[in-house]
């Protein structure tokens, strides 16, 4: 039985995303981690308006982020930033004010490209978003996937190159111990916190 829920934040929403596969790879590769692809595709545009009456698919984002013990997130570079559709949904499941399902849960960030940088500039990017999310973010080892193709995939989806997939191996075990770190740390200041209540 997996002990730890992670929702995976796929930036790219093309069919046969390259970072998609690289996600589930990289997830897959943790036994006691039930990792889950959060879709981001169908949400309406951020629009504070809409909050008097939630639309259904931001409702459904925000509550299975809400539901999760960390967040994956796994994207391709768009103009040295990230793409729209991750930064829209970045802004769905922050808001209401003070409403944030994101707060306080471990992530990591992850970056695949096509180009030599491997994203770089967008890992970045969400890194500074994800202070303002008071998300703690894995900083090391640092993930900037460079030279990333579909040759190196098979028709399944499985990694077909041997470098590539003890990387996404290591990347993933590395993720499962900060976030086994995070929720460590916060049991262990749970009775303290308790007791400070009290006095």
């Amino acid at each position: 039985m997996a002990s730890h829920s992670i929702a995976i934040i796929v930036g790219s929403i093309r069919e046969g995303s390259l970072n998609r596969k690289v996600a589930r790879m990289m997830c897959g590769a943790v036994p006691d981690f039930d990792c889950r692809i959060i879709e981001i595709a169908d949400l309406p545009l951020y629009d504070p308006d809409l909050d008097k009456e939630t639309p259904e698919p931001w409702a459904r984002f925000r509550r299975e982020v809400a539901g999760v013990d960390g967040v994956l997130f796994v994207t391709p570079e768009y103009n040295r930033s990230i793409p729209a559709a991750l930064k829209n949904a970045i802004d769905v499941g922050s808001r209401p004010y003070g409403k944030s399902v994101f707060a306080k849960k471990p992530a990591a960030i992850v970056t695949a490209s096509p180009g030599a940088l491997g994203g770089f500039g967008a890992n970045h990017h969400l890194r500074q978003c994800c202070v303002f999310l008071d998300m703690p973010v894995m900083q090391q080892p640092e993930a900037y996937l460079g030279h990333i193709s579909d040759d190196k995939f098979g028709d399944d989806g499985q990694v077909t190159d041997e470098g590539l997939s003890k990387l996404l191996h290591s990347l993933g075990h590395a993720f499962a111990d900060w976030v086994k770190l995070i929720r460590a740390g916060r049991e262990a200041l749970a009775p303290d916190a308790a007791g400070s209540s009290g006095s």
